[in-house]
């Protein structure tokens, strides 16, 4: 029996429904190539992660304020690939798991939660590229150690609270065990998407747009400054782009999602579910792409990635290895 799909509309939510027999639904081969596909893409996720995640606890070279919040970003990217990413294919692939509405809500919670604490470290990254980039003097002084760890705990107190909140406010007990809510939004909730996406967006794109303003004026400034000097500056305006990549690759990711979800709430009109399940998934792979850009244009981090690979960090004093000539602030 094939699940059936039913949109209900009704003044206070908008949601899609999954209705069918659990005993008579058929794992097919299809199901078995997504498992595999999105099991392989977990492992990947998890492993990558993992790498960034060691090197910058690992080697004193990368102790630095801005590492620490991509720190942060790493974790997240983890979490996405070792609960969210399991959790996401086994309702793809069968769709009418036998689940209770409290725990389709916790698998909600750790979509909103994890994708909400990304954006915020993006955010805290950009105000970080701000002061070395505009006000590179006062760098030293504001974004101490102490300021980054005010910034990471902000960023997973105020995701976890939303990612509940907004949770919690549609929660059914008395949801039946064969409906599913693959997608809902409910009037309540509808802030939810402004504050955990469009407004942390238009601060970083706000932010960046100052920056490579005053990096344009600096580049045509005539200064003459030692080697050391340049290539210093060189190095920061580097991992200033890189990390506007970084940035860049996770809106491209994440803003078909966001701007459907909007669509549909605003125009009232249906959207197919494949269409969201999809962006959905883009979204996601977006955890997979991060350690790839790190090792691609950050030297220290290919150095500290080769050396966990071939398990050379066990060497003695390995620890305070020089990965570089030069390390962002």
């Amino acid at each position: 029996m094939k699940p059936k799909f039913i949109l209900n509309r009704t003044d206070d939510v908008f949601e899609y429904e999954i209705l069918c027999n659990v005993s008579s639904q058929a794992v097919t081969v299809t199901s078995y190539l997504l498992c595999a596909f999105v099991g392989s893409l977990s492992v990947l996720v998890t492993c990558g992660n993992c790498l960034v995640i060691i090197s910058i606890m690992y080697f004193k070279q990368l102790h630095t304020p801005t590492n620490y919040l991509i720190l942060s970003l790493a974790v997240a990217d983890l979490l996405v690939g070792i609960i969210v990413l399991p959790f996401s294919t086994v309702l793809s692939v069968t769709l009418c798991w036998d689940v209770t509405g409290v725990l389709c809500k916790v698998k909600n919670t750790f979509d909103v939660f994890l994708c909400t604490s990304s954006i915020l470290n993006l955010c805290f990254i950009s105000v970080d590229r701000y002061y070395v980039v505009c006000q590179p003097l006062a760098y030293k002084t504001k974004m101490t150690v102490r300021t980054v760890v005010i910034m990471i705990l902000l960023t997973w107190t105020a995701s976890a609270l939303l990612g509940v909140g907004t949770t919690l406010r549609g929660l059914d007990p008395g949801q039946s065990h064969q409906k599913y809510h693959v997608f809902q939004i409910q009037k309540s909730a509808e802030m939810g998407p402004v504050f955990a996406f469009y407004v942390p967006t238009f601060i970083i794109l706000m932010i960046y747009l100052k920056i490579f303003r005053v990096a344009h004026r600096q580049a045509r400034s005539i200064q003459n400054n030692t080697k050391c000097k340049a290539g210093v500056s060189k190095m920061e305006r580097k991992a200033t782009k890189t990390l506007a990549i970084v940035v860049g690759v996770f809106l491209l990711s994440w803003s078909p999602f966001f701007l459907s979800v909007s669509f549909y709430r605003l125009s009232g009109n249906t959207i197919q579910l494949t269409l969201i399940e999809a962006f959905k998934w883009f979204g996601f792979s977006n955890s997979l792409l991060n350690p790839f850009v790190y090792a691609f244009f950050y030297k220290w981090f290919r150095s500290a990635f080769k050396m966990i690979i071939f398990v050379k960090i066990f060497r003695q004093d390995v620890s305070n290895a020089k990965l570089s000539s030069f390390t962002i602030c």
